[in-house]
């Protein structure tokens, strides 16, 4: 690009100054190289320990139709939770038999869409839900692939917000108390549903393998006691995702590919052990695919000095563009973009410019001493979960989404207008 300044920060090989003048600010940044970096790590390492595999994308952490034809070009498979999101997997072409429907209150309406446009599987999350697919499969006369999701009660050391694999939990059956084997026998009961294998989640941003490991595990006790009472043999075992990226120094995540790694050795070991066939492994990587590979910029406006207490630095953004900070205290690192060769010795917390007290996206962050009005700061690491989740609190507009590659930027999501934030409302007459 040119005149660039070296005093610049870079992303994805572009100037981020350069993308907040041509694009405006906040604006959620993408580097699509290292979506692509991050996605073949996983699929690259299945490939390599020879063993069938699929990566399926949690589209949750951030769902778009650009976003979708690039996990479709890296071979990945899609999960979606919504009718919304299967709406924008099929509106991107991605490949039906590779999409997997989630949720723990699916309706009628879910399950009728997926029915309709025989995505590949539906993980299924409780007895309600079974009756309603029990019918509908009846009524399309058609056959249906589904996972069976189970909560093994494990407990992965993350906050309790985001914890989803113990006992106490809103998804899936749950072992020990029996529900998971009745759900099983109900499903093998019915010949239109073709219950391929078993499905459980343990948590997000988790770090170690330890929890991985003690899942496959408890899962192999089962599946050694539902093949011995029921003649039962998972083809597919979905171990879920959650895998842990680096927000700030603090977080010490493993390679992604050592997270694979470590699955298919206790998957090979615990077959061996019982003597049953290694099933297809599938994970659900989110976070860890786009996480990292993106980043919110915003221009700074007032800077509030509060002697011997602290200095706030607003931002035109804050819980509308990234709610994680003020919903579970999610810390981020920062950088004034335009200074970011000047040495960081002044202490600072970021503000939201939303009408809340708790609008805060970080506490404590260094920056540079001539930090003033009009400075463009990024924030790193906010690929997931930081457009899926904005809101249009205070009524601010949604920021826009552009993607970088080979030198290039492209607009792939419009900012939102005013005209689009009313476009819904109606005069009381």
């Amino acid at each position: 690009m040119k005149n660039v300044k070296s005093d610049h920060l870079h992303f994805g090989g572009l100037d981020t100054v350069e993308l907040a003048r041509i694009y405006d600010t906040p604006l959620y940044v993408y580097d699509v190289h290292k979506i692509r970096e991050n996605a073949r790590a996983f699929v690259n390492t299945f490939k390599n320990m020879q063993i069938p595999f699929q990566v399926a994308y949690a589209s949750k952490a951030f769902s778009s139709i650009a976003m979708l034809q690039v996990a479709k070009q890296e071979g990945l498979s899609l999960d979606v939770v919504s009718q919304g999101e299967l709406y924008t997997a099929l509106q991107a072409g991605f490949p039906v038999e590779r999409i997997h429907l989630h949720g723990n209150n699916k309706s009628t309406e879910e399950l009728e869409m997926a029915l309709k446009h025989n995505i590949g599987c539906i993980v299924v999350d409780n007895f309600y839900e079974i009756e309603l697919l029990e019918g509908l499969v009846k009524e399309y006369n058609q056959t249906v692939n589904v996972l069976l999701r189970v909560t093994p009660g494990i407990e992965a050391h993350t906050h309790d917000y985001i914890l989803t694999g113990q006992e106490d939990s809103k998804f899936g059956f749950d072992l020990s108390n029996g529900q998971a084997e009745q759900a099983l026998l109900k499903l093998l009961d019915d010949k239109e549903i073709n219950v391929l294998g078993i499905h459980c989640h343990i948590g997000s941003q988790i770090f170690e393998t330890t929890g991985f490991i003690m899942a496959v595990q408890k899962l192999y006790q089962t599946m050694n006691k539902w093949n011995t009472l029921h003649q039962y043999v998972p083809e597919v075992l979905n171990l879920g995702g959650g895998f842990g990226i680096k927000y700030t120094e603090e977080d010490e995540p493993q390679p992604l590919a050592q997270y694979v790694e470590a699955l298919v050795h206790e998957v090979k070991e615990q077959a061996k052990q019982y003597e049953l066939p290694i099933p297809e492994i599938w994970i659900e990587p989110g976070r860890a695919i786009v996480g990292d590979a993106g980043m919110t910029l915003y221009s700074v406006g007032s800077i509030k000095e509060i002697p011997d207490v602290r200095t706030y630095v607003s931002v035109n953004g804050g819980m509308t563009d990234n709610i994680r900070p003020a919903l579970y205290n999610a810390k981020y690192n920062a950088v004034v973009a335009n200074k970011s060769n000047e040495e960081s010795t002044k202490t600072v917390s970021i503000a939201g410019k939303c009408c809340e007290t708790g609008d805060m996206l970080i506490w404590d962050e260094q920056v540079p001493e001539s930090i003033e009005a009009g400075d463009i700061l990024g924030i790193f690491s906010t690929g997931a979960y930081g457009y899926s989740m904005s809101n249009n609190y205070n009524r601010f507009t949604k920021p826009a989404v552009v993607f970088v590659e080979n030198g290039k930027s492209q607009l792939v999501v419009k900012r939102e207008t005013y005209q689009s934030l009313t476009q819904n409302d109606l005069f009381y007459e």
